[in-house]
């Protein structure tokens, strides 16, 4: 983790402020607001602390990968993470420029000849585009390699950037009590960095604004890592756990899917990173609604992006009536097409 600190990516070089406009202190507040409206982040009780970077005079590829690497860098802080968002030009000034991972961080889906996927099922079609593109992956193959970031710069022309390893200490998750947990060679990034929303304003349109935060443990050990359609975990987590998986009313899944969360929680805290169990997470989100009832605001929320994946009716937000309603500021997922 201390590599980090000497990432070479230069601090000094930052993207002139936009001359007129929208000034940098109302982008900002119309990035916290849309937080606030996200009706599918459990997080909120955070959206007065993101830290907004006004990058909206970067109309060149160049600059604009460079000032991810700033980010990268700047919201990993040494694996005390702090919420942020870099916000790019407008749609009409963008041009063609644009990013297509959905996370600046993610891992190659790879698929055989015969259907099969080493890595990431969620990937496949930006692991194609980076390998028709001219990206060279590992000569070894494996389940965690980082794929390149893969963009088409301002005069249409598609490529792809290798992601410095300092920026990307990645964790390998091991569990406390199992040793044999570490020999399955599981690992993941510290950091979500997500780039395919777009930030839609009351004066402005962004459909480049990455934002990043720290992880809830559900989101790595339940959908990424545990998903059957993801890395589908849980039954090499049950043979490390001696389970009998012949029948499903042995709660085979459910015992592994509780001890690989127990191996991601434990694994990112022992590297220093910050990361939320479910049940904190819930009652922050309790504590959120509390703040905005106070405010007369009503909440926006989707149930079934609020309620944890697992131990769902354990966690206070599952009792919770919600209501997702549409309001400006917000955060949009953007369309991709192949």
């Amino acid at each position: 983790m201390g590599a980090l600190a000497n990432a070479s990516v230069p601090p000094e070089h930052v993207c002139p402020q936009r001359p007129g406009g929208d000034e940098p202190r109302d982008l900002a507040s119309a990035v916290r607001e849309a937080w606030r409206n996200h009706a599918r982040c459990i997080g909120r009780l955070h959206w007065r602390s993101v830290i907004v970077h006004d990058r909206r005079m970067c109309f060149r590829a160049e600059e604009m990968i460079e000032q991810l690497w700033v980010h990268l860098k700047d919201t990993f802080n040494g694996g005390r993470i702090k919420p942020m968002v870099s916000v790019f030009p407008e749609k009409s000034e963008l041009g063609r420029m644009r990013i297509w991972n959905e996370q600046v961080c993610s891992y190659a889906g790879y698929v055989s000849t015969g259907g099969e996927i080493l890595g990431d099922p969620k990937n496949v079609t930006l692991t194609r585009r980076a390998l028709e593109w001219g990206w060279s992956p590992p000569r070894q193959r494996s389940a965690f390699d980082l794929l390149p970031l893969v963009y088409t710069d301002e005069n249409g022309v598609s490529d792809w950037r290798s992601l410095p390893s300092e920026l990307v200490p990645e964790i390998e998750i091991v569990h406390p009590d199992i040793p044999s947990v570490a020999g399955l060679g599981l690992k993941w990034y510290p950091v979500p960095l997500v780039c395919n929303m777009a930030l839609e304003g009351r004066s402005g349109n962004y459909p480049l604004c990455p934002f990043s935060g720290w992880y809830m443990v559900t989101e790595i050990g339940a959908r990424n890592l545990g998903d059957t359609e993801r890395y589908n975990c849980l039954p090499g987590i049950a043979r490390c756990l001696a389970l009998d998986t012949s029948q499903e009313d042995t709660m085979w899944r459910d015992r592994a899917m509780v001890e690989l969360n127990v191996a991601v929680l434990h694994s990112f805290r022992s590297a220093g990173v910050r990361i939320v169990d479910h049940h904190s997470a819930s009652r922050e989100f309790e504590k959120f609604c509390e703040n905005e009832a106070k405010c007369d605001r009503e909440v926006s929320a989707d149930w079934s992006w609020i309620v944890p994946p697992i131990s769902g009716s354990a966690t206070s937000v599952f009792h919770q009536s919600m209501k997702q309603t549409d309001r400006l500021p917000r955060f949009i997922k953007r369309m991709v097409i192949d």
